[in-house]
């Protein structure tokens, strides 16, 4: 290994948002974390669906709960409402 060129290796206690803590080593001096093992869905096998800013809302509001049958049936009807046009 060269000197000088690599960073320093610390012994840090890494902090997760719902309260886990455990010592593990890093570059940084400190670790905080928003999820973890003892907090994510896929761990616990709970669920939590957020939705920030309405985003679900505003699609369904922009594009409406669209169906491939209701595109069809939209399609079809312009397109017999053009042939009756002409």
């Amino acid at each position: 290994m060269k000197e000088g060129i690599h960073p320093k290796y610390h012994e840090v206690e890494a902090r997760c948002a719902c309260g886990a803590t455990w010592k593990t080593r890093s570059t940084k001096p400190e670790l905080h974390l928003e999820i973890c093992a003892n907090c994510h869905p896929f761990f616990t096998g709970r669920q939590k669906l957020l939705d920030t800013e309405g985003r679900v809302e505003r699609f369904t509001k922009k594009f409406g709960a669209q169906t491939s049958e209701s595109r069809k049936k939209a399609a079809k009807a312009k397109k017999d409402t053009a042939a009756a046009a002409r």
